[in-house]
């Protein structure tokens, strides 16, 4: 423990005869704790996954593609998302024009396990507002099941 004299005092009386305050503040600890901190997200920040929970089908051939364009996600339950955000099925077609004016199309990203009947209706309503709907693959390695 460190102890700090004022005017070159020897004494740890101050003026007013109490005990002299440390002035220091120690950051060891601090820095200690931090340091953990940052061991423990670099450890777990590739395990983290972010956003929506959706198995794409697994196709032979899979285009790639750079456009960034809106993404429609439909969960293994049919809920229905634009860009991670909740989207109604009815006003799907004019959310898009609204929040995209200059899109031309859409990738639709559906679970494997969603039913047509859920899918069905979102392509065609896209189809009405002349939308082009991309449907999300992932490549197939070619090992059996």
């Amino acid at each position: 423990m460190a102890f700090s004299t004022q005017n070159g005092m020897s004494s740890p009386r101050g003026r007013r005869g109490g005990m002299a305050s440390m002035a220091e503040i120690n950051i060891v600890p601090l820095v200690d704790v931090v340091l953990v901190l940052l061991v423990i997200f670099m450890l777990t920040a590739h395990v983290m996954e972010f956003g929506l929970e959706i198995e794409v089908p697994k196709v032979k051939q899979v285009r790639d593609s750079a456009q960034q364009l809106p993404v429609i996600s439909i969960t293994r339950a049919g809920e229905l998302f634009l860009n991670e955000k909740p989207a109604n099925i009815h006003q799907l077609g004019a959310e898009v024009r609204r929040r995209f004016p200059t899109a031309k199309a859409v990738y639709v990203r559906a679970d494997k396990a969603v039913m047509w009947g859920v899918l069905a209706p979102v392509i065609a309503t896209l189809g009405d507002e002349k939308i082009e709907p991309r449907m999300v693959t992932q490549p197939d390695d070619g090992r059996p099941k």
